[in-house]
């Protein structure tokens, strides 16, 4: 829900975003989304995603959009001394520190952890995202997802079997470490009400890459067998596949023998429980081909939109495959309030539901230092202060390309 007024979750909690691209705005998107104030800090070319297009909403791409509201804007250029101490005054009132610059950048400015942030401010709570840290044989590398997709096994398990490695059509690297980023987050703010302290927080995309490799990680360990691309069967459960029907494909998995037994009797090929081949699970993953040309030779009789919402009504998962027009106009959707619309902005909602204290839309994606005088206002600093900020150029309105 993002229509409610009144108090949220995270509301008080102040966040300085200096993070740019994808997960740590996804993250920053997140706390925002439950009532942190949230002030994405651009350097001055900007978040480089606001080029990521087409296509466009009034010189901003979808791709930026789509994972920045709720925040404000300012520019402040961390090159130079004084943009340093401007950061340094905006951190005095923060909880969080989140950015995502190559490892030892910020510490090349002088605003280290360790070095100068801790001692300075020792209930902030700093949040590094990287490609593969700062030290290790990959330390300091830069990892985009794709990259990290491919070196942390994504792409040998994905595809049809025996096609070549191939990318996820997601950006799921850099979405799970900012869904990881914020899970992390709240733990150090629940930690420091029992200690009183902040902490550094290490998030890397390549870690975060890695824990996401289940089954297969787990598979391996217990197998010594690499896995490989299955298609969409699932390498551990059967039936759990696309299947043909005489109108559309449909997705269908039987996890268990109870199910299994649910499902031959809906499809009316109940003899199928009785037959050897497919008694349980680790049968019918040993036969997957046999069972899905059994299952298929009853479903190519009927419309899989009705035998899609049939075999979900008797309980089995089950569903479509649909595309991103029909996901966006689906009424489960629409009723689930995963549909937000403000004005010129639609974008997908939150997929986590208060019943006290649900997320509100309370500010559209900002443009360009759009909140630059605003924030130093609130922030104490001076008409003057503010002024030759701006004529220098330490602080911006524009961006500078």
């Amino acid at each position: 829900m993002l229509n409610i007024k009144g108090a949220s979750a995270l509301e008080g909690k102040l966040i300085i975003d200096l993070s740019r691209v994808l997960g740590g705005p996804y993250c920053s998107q997140i706390l925002g989304d439950h009532g942190a104030e949230v002030i994405k800090i651009e350097p001055p070319r900007g978040d480089e995603t606001r080029d990521w297009g087409p296509p466009f909403q009034d010189e901003d791409s979808a791709y930026f959009i789509g994972v920045n509201r709720n925040k404000r804007a300012m520019g402040l250029d961390l090159s130079v001394p004084e943009g340093r101490e401007v950061l340094l005054r905006l951190l005095e009132n923060a909880d969080v520190l989140l950015e995502n610059y190559k490892p030892g950048t910020m510490e090349s400015w002088g605003l280290g952890y360790e070095e100068v942030l801790r001692e300075r401010f020792p209930k902030l709570i700093h949040c590094r995202i990287s490609g593969f840290g700062g030290d290790g044989p990959w330390g300091g590398f830069p990892g985009y997802d794709a990259i990290i997709q491919a070196m942390a096994g994504w792409f040998s398990v994905n595809g049809e079997a025996g096609s070549k490695p191939t990318r996820l059509g997601l950006a799921a690297v850099d979405m799970g470490t900012g869904l990881y980023t914020s899970i992390a987050i709240l733990m150090a703010l629940i930690e420091r009400e029992k200690s009183g302290a902040g902490q550094y927080l290490d998030m890397t995309l390549y870690d975060c890459a890695v824990s996401l490799m289940h089954p297969h990680i787990a598979n391996f360990n217990f197998s010594g067998e690499i896995p490989g691309p299955t298609g969409n069967a699932h390498p551990n459960i059967s039936p759990y596949d696309t299947f043909r029907t005489q109108t559309i494909d449909i997705f269908i998995g039987a996890g268990n023998n109870r199910a299994w037994g649910k499902l031959c009797k809906e499809i009316g090929r109940e003899e199928l429980i009785h037959d050897p081949r497919f008694a349980n699970n680790i049968d019918r993953v040993t036969n997957r081909d046999e069972l899905k040309a059994e299952i298929e030779s009853a479903l190519v009789k009927r419309p899989g939109e009705e035998v899609g919402e049939a075999l979900a009504k008797a309980g089995l998962a089950a569903g479509p495959i649909h595309n991103t027009a029909q996901v966006v106009n689906h009424p489960h959707t629409r009723h689930r309030e995963m549909v937000v619309e403000k004005e010129w902005y639609q974008m997908s909602g939150t997929p986590i539901k208060f019943s006290r204290t649900p997320g509100a839309l309370r500010h559209l994606p900002p443009k360009y230092g759009a909140d630059t005088r605003a924030i130093l206002a609130e922030f104490g600093f001076s008409e003057e202060e503010v002024a030759d900020l701006i004529s220098s150029n330490t602080v911006l309105t524009r961006r500078v390309r």
